[in-house]
Order: C-alpha cells, then sequence, then structure tokens
C-alpha cells in the first residue's frame, strides 16, 4: 500500500522539508527543499509555509497524506511533541512543534531526536532492516544512538535512552558530551581531532615531523577527515590515533553487545568513510571483551544508507508513526 509522508529535518545550520512515497519496504523521496536556519520564529515558519508549499506542489491533502514525521537534535519530549532547548538550535526551548504541525495541516505528526530518526531509517529501509533488535550509532561529530529493541523504538522513560555517548571510558582523555575520557570523546570526529592535537603536538615538541600538520600553528586545524586521509597513505602516527579511536570504540560496543544483547549494529558517518582503519582493533577488543552467545549473534556493519541517511530520517519517524 503507497503511503504519501512528509518528513521536516530540524538542523542547527540548514532545515529541509522532504516528500517521500512508501510502498511495503521501499521508500520513494520525491521532492526536498531546503533552507536556512535561522531564529526561530522564522524557522517554524519556514517549515510550515515550505511544507504547504511541497504538498501544494503535488496536490497533497490531509486526506491523502498519512503522517508528518519531524527530526531533531535532542533533548524533546516526544510523547509531548515538544522540543526543549537542543544545544545546536539556541532559542528553541519548549516549542509545541507537533501541535503547530497538526493545527496548519490535520495530517497526524510525530518527531523523534535525530539519532533515533536515523536508527529507524536505517530500520525501516537501511543496513538493519528485518532486525528486531538493533542499535545505531552516529558516529559523527558526536556520538549518540539509536535502540530498536523487539521490534520497537526504545526511547526511555523521557527520551533519553542512547545516549551512549555520555558514558565513561576512562578517568582522563579527549572530552566529548561534556566529560573528558567519555566514548563521545573517544570516538566521534572531534574526539578523533583531540586525540590528533596531543599525539601531534608530542611530536612537534619532540623536533619530529608530521606528514599532516608541518607546524605548531596548524594543530588546530586538524581533523578526522585530515588525520583519515594521512592513514590512508600510510602515515604511522595517523593511523595510530585511528587505532586508539577504535580501541574504545570496541570497549564500548562491547558493553551495548553485553548489556543489549542485540542482533546488529549499525555505525554511521566515521565508520562508513573508515572502516578499514578502524574495524580490525575494533573487532579484536570485541573479541576479549564479549560474552561469547552475545557476540556470535551480533552483526557490526556501516550505515547502509551512508551519507543519504539524513534525507531518510524524518520520514522514518513518519513512517513509524503509523505502526
Amino acid at each position: 500500500m503507497k503511503r504519501n509522508l512528509i518528513g521536516i529535518d530540524i538542523g542547527g545550520t540548514k532545515c529541509a522539508v522532504t516528500y517521500g512515497i512508501t510502498d511495503g519496504e521501499s521508500i520513494e523521496i520525491v521532492d526536498k527543499l531546503k533552507f536556512d536556519t535561522t531564529n526561530v520564529d522564522d524557522t517554524v515558519a519556514n517549515l510550515l509555509e515550505t511544507t504547504s508549499v511541497i504538498m501544494q506542489k503535488h496536490s497533497l491533502v490531509p486526506s491523502t497524506t498519512s503522517a508528518i514525521g519531524i527530526s531533531c537534535g535532542g533533548p524533546l519530549d516526544s510523547k509531548k511533541g515538544v522540543i526543549m532547548s537542543p544545544p545546536n538550535l539556541p532559542g528553541w526551548d519548549n516549542i509545541p512543534i507537533v501541535e503547530y504541525f497538526e493545527k496548519r495541516f490535520g495530517v497526524k505528526t510525530a518527531v523523534q531526536n535525530d539519532a533515533n530518526a536515523c536508527a529507524l531509517a536505517e530500520w525501516k529501509f537501511g543496513a538493519a532492516r528485518g532486525y528486531n533488535n538493533v542499535i545505531f550509532l552516529t558516529f559523527g561529530t558526536g556520538m549518540g544512538s539509536g535502540l530498536i529493541l523487539d521490534g520497537k523504538l526504545y526511547a526511555g522513560t523521557n527520551d533519553n535512552a542512547g545516549e551512549v555517548g555520555h558514558i565513561r571510558l576512562e578517568k582522563t582523555g579527549p572530552v566529548g558530551y561534556g566529560k573528558a575520557g567519555s566514548f563521545e570523546g573517544f570516538c566521534s570526529g572531534g574526539g578523533i581531532a583531540q586525540l590528533a592535537h596531543v599525539k601531534v603536538m608530542e611530536k612537534l615538541q619532540m623536533g619530529e615531523t608530521v606528514s599532516f600538520c608541518q607546524n605548531m600553528n596548524d594543530i588546530n586545524q586538524l581533523t578526522a577527515k585530515i588525520v583519515a586521509e594521512a592513514a590512508g597513505k600510510g602515515d604511522p602516527l595517523a593511523i595510530e590515533i585511528y587505532r586508539e579511536c577504535a580501541n574504545y570504540l570496541g570497549k564500548a560496543l562491547s558493553i551495548l553487545i553485553d548489556v543489549l544483547n542485540p542482533e546488529i549494529i549499525v555505525l554511521g558517518s566515521i565508520y562508513c568513510r573508515a572502516q578499514n582503519l578502524i574495524e580490525p582493533a575494533m573487532q579484536e577488543i570485541i573479541n576479549c571483551e564479549t560474552i561469547v552467545h552475545a557476540r556470535k549473534v551480533c552483526k557490526i556493519v556501516p550505515a547502509g544508507l551512508e551519507e543519504s541517511i539524513g534525507d531518510y530520517a524524518a520520514l522514518s519517524v513518519a513512517a513509524n508513526a503509523l505502526i
């Protein structure tokens, strides 16, 4: 059965409104309109108006539109449909976003944080299709996760389930999610950059050369991408940086495997681009740390939707609202 869905992606710098058609386990993205995120009032107005434009363009009315799904950074209250002061959206304080859309369009609307939305996308249309127990890890700028348990999205008591990036793996270390030595500190774009800063500074201060950073003035320009490119060319320091990240990824995944016993773990962003640098050391740790029977039934794979996952996430929130 074909269903028309609208997806709303609210980001810190860009927003998008997407029209998609689902037919069983497949989805077709028909149209997408984007614009810059500005202040809260103007952005909400633009979201509503752009949704109206895309619906009119494709002759969609409430009776032919099954659901609207909204993906947004947390914290938020998915049950009440309220966005609650996300750090990447200044001024978005207790915004009843679901109410705005349902009043304007008369269409069932749901909101989820972006990690949950991406988990739904991979579960419904990506690498985790057909599985009932899924962990999705963003592994991008930060480290968040979405959980599909027993065939349902699990958001927890107040939408804080899956905040794995906050787990402390060491007493000290790179800072992520406001905590030194956290999972996000070691395993994220920002974390890899921090690891690189320290290790490159050590080399430069000892008078050694570093192929991907010529002097102290360039240290603050280091990124996970720069280090990955150097590692791909065989730079031993860059390879060491990614190996350290991979070791901590293995430790954290071992905890998740032992606690949640998933069938599949889907890793986004950085893992998709640098799997060859990360997988061997990560898997070595997992083989040592996890319960054997849990490890044997768990696959670890890169995100199937890869860089397009954002286009599917909000539509997946809409599709999930129909279950």
